[in-house]
C-alpha cells in the first residue's frame, strides 16, 4: 500500500525520472535530475523497497561513517518533490534511482502507483545513449513517445524502436497501457567520449526539459561546467591526430545532414527560451532556494572532465547498438 503521508497536495504536477545504469551514458540522465533536485532543494518522501529489485551483488550497498557510527546505504530508488513558485506555482515529483535487476513490471507499477496517487498528469523520463556525434557541436536530444495524439501535439518523434530496451522504455510502456501521458527525452553522448561527467548532455536535456514542460530551470554552473568540459576534451584531442582526424569526420557529417534543420522554428525556439531567461519566466522565484522546501535538502558531487580514448568500434556495447537503432528508427 502506498502511504504519502507528509506530502501536501500538488499542483499540476509532472513526474521526471531517471536511473543509473545502461541508459545513461556519461549519467546525463541521472545528473540531470539530481540538478533538479539539488536547485529546487527536493525533499525525498519514499525509496522503494531496496530487497525487491536489486541484486546486491551487482549494485552493492556502501558502508560509511556518521559520527563514529557505521551506517548502510542501499542501492534504490527514491521519489522527491519540489515546488516550483512564480506567478503560476507548480510541483514536480523527481524520481531517481538505478535500473533494476529484477521484477520491472512490479518497479514500474509501484512508480505508476505513486503518479497515481499524487495526480501526476505526466511523466518525462530522461535517458542518455552513445552516439556518433561530435563533442563540439551540440548535443541531439530526440523527444520521443507512444502515444500518436501526444506526439502530435507536443511536436514529438512517435518510436517506432524494435529491440532491447532498457528500463525507461518498459517504463514509457507501462505509462501508455496505464493511460498516463509520457514522454522520452534522449541526449546523444559522444561514443569516443564516454566517461562520466558529460556536463554538456545534462545541460541539453534540462534545456529540452525546459521547452517541453514550460519551466525556466535555474542552471546554476551548468553552463560553465559544459564549457570547461569542451574545452578539456578539445585539448586532449588535439594531442592525438587519429582522435582529431575522426572528430573532423564526424562534424561533417554531422553538418551535412544537419543543414536543412537550422529552420525558423529551431531559431524561434532557443529565441523563447532566451526571452524566458531574460524575463524571469516560471520558475524564476525559487532560483535562490528560498521557496518551495518543505521536507529536506539533497545535494550530489562534481568530478573533473574525463579523458577521451581512442575510438574503437570493436569496444563498442550494446547500449551503443540500441541508441544508434533508437536513433535510425525515429529518422
Amino acid at each position: 500500500m502506498i502511504e504519502l503521508e507528509g506530502v501536501p497536495e500538488l499542483i499540476d504536477p509532472v513526474m521526471v525520472a531517471a536511473f543509473e545504469g545502461w541508459n545513461d551514458a556519461g549519467d546525463a540522465a541521472s545528473t540531470a535530475v539530481a540538478h533538479l533536485d539539488r536547485e529546487w532543494k527536493g525533499e525525498v518522501f519514499a525509496a522503494l523497497d531496496a530487497e525487491d529489485y536489486y541484486d546486491f551483488q551487482v549494485n552493492r550497498p556502501t558502508v560509511w561513517l556518521d559520527g563514529g557510527v557505521r551506517k548502510i546505504t542501499w542501492p534504490t530508488t527514491r521519489l522527491s518533490v519540489v515546488r516550483i513558485g512564480g506567478d503560476k506555482p507548480r510541483d514536480l515529483v523527481l524520481v531517481r534511482g538505478i535500473e533494476p535487476s529484477m521484477r520491472w513490471r512490479s518497479f514500474c507499477n509501484e512508480i505508476l502507483g505513486f503518479a497515481h496517487e499524487l495526480g501526476v498528469e505526466m511523466v518525462v523520463i530522461l535517458g542518455a545513449l552513445l552516439g556518433d556525434t561530435p563533442h563540439t557541436r551540440p548535443v541531439p536530444v530526440s523527444g520521443i513517445t507512444s502515444d500518436p495524439d501526444l506526439a502530435r501535439t507536443m511536436d514529438l518523434e512517435e518510436t517506432r524502436y524494435e529491440g532491447p530496451t532498457g528500463i525507461v522504455g518498459i517504463l514509457q510502456e507501462a505509462c501508455t497501457h496505464a493511460g498516463v501521458p509520457a514522454v522520452s527525452l534522449w541526449a546523444a553522448v559522444p561514443h569516443y567520449v564516454s566517461q562520466p561527467p558529460n556536463p554538456k548532455a545534462t545541460l541539453a536535456l534540462l534545456n529540452r526539459l525546459e521547452d517541453l514542460i514550460g519551466l525556466r530551470i535555474p542552471l546554476g554552473e551548468l553552463p560553465e561546467d559544459a564549457r570547461a568540459w569542451q574545452l578539456g576534451v578539445d585539448q586532449l584531442a588535439a594531442e592525438d591526430s587519429e582522435v582529431a582526424e575522426y572528430v573532423q569526420t564526424l562534424e561533417e557529417a554531422r553538418d551535412t545532414a544537419e543543414l536543412p534543420e537550422a529552420s525558423g522554428e529551431a531559431i524561434a525556439r532557443e529565441f523563447e527560451r532566451y526571452l524566458r531567461r531574460r524575463d524571469g519566466g516560471p520558475g524564476h522565484a525559487t532560483e535562490s532556494g528560498d521557496g518551495g522546501s518543505y521536507l529536506r535538502d539533497t545535494s550530489s558531487g562534481r568530478s573533473r572532465p574525463p579523458m577521451p580514448p581512442r575510438p574503437d568500434p570493436e569496444t563498442d556495447t550494446g547500449a551503443e547498438t540500441e541508441a544508434d537503432d533508437e536513433d535510425s528508427s525515429d529518422d
